[in-house]
């Protein structure tokens, strides 16, 4: 079986009790909410990539004021020619500030969408997981940069 490693970088962004996130379209049609954030490339510093992948996805440019934690994903997933791949995820989590920029959809990338969302309304969007993580790592600051996935 083939495995594959991915490291991403994503950024945790409020603002007047706002969430910065970026809208992915789903495989079969519909949307959801995500991170704003990427893959890290080849020699790359996760906090440049996260840099990077915010203002491709939002227009904006940001400061990195924190490293929140990390995160993972492992899954067994179809892949072609009727295999299977290991994928293992690793997430880092940081915090930045907008200092620049404007917001702005991403053309001809994997978000098709960046908009603000209340903090309060963000359990009622459709969204990836790692928002609720992420959230969590930056409410409850833990010294050890993990979230206990068994609590809610």
């Amino acid at each position: 079986m083939r495995k594959k490693l991915r490291v991403a970088a994503y950024a945790v962004c409020v603002r007047d009790g706002q969430l910065l996130l970026a809208r992915s379209p789903i495989a079969g049609g519909g949307h959801e909410w995500v991170l704003p954030g990427g893959g890290m490339d080849h020699g790359e510093h996760p906090n440049d990539t996260v840099v990077r992948e915010l203002e491709e996805e939002t227009g904006y440019h940001v400061e990195v004021t924190g490293l929140l934690g990390v995160d993972t994903t492992h899954h067994v997933l179809p892949w072609s020619y009727r295999r299977k791949v290991d994928h293992h995820g690793l997430r880092i989590v940081y915090e930045a500030r907008i200092v620049g920029g404007e917001l702005r959809n991403e053309i001809g990338g994997s978000t098709d969408m960046a908009a603000w969302h209340p903090l309060d309304d963000v359990p009622g969007l459709t969204r990836v997981g790692l928002i609720d993580v992420a959230l969590r790592l930056w409410r409850e600051r833990p010294t050890a940069g993990r979230v206990d996935h068994s609590l809610k």
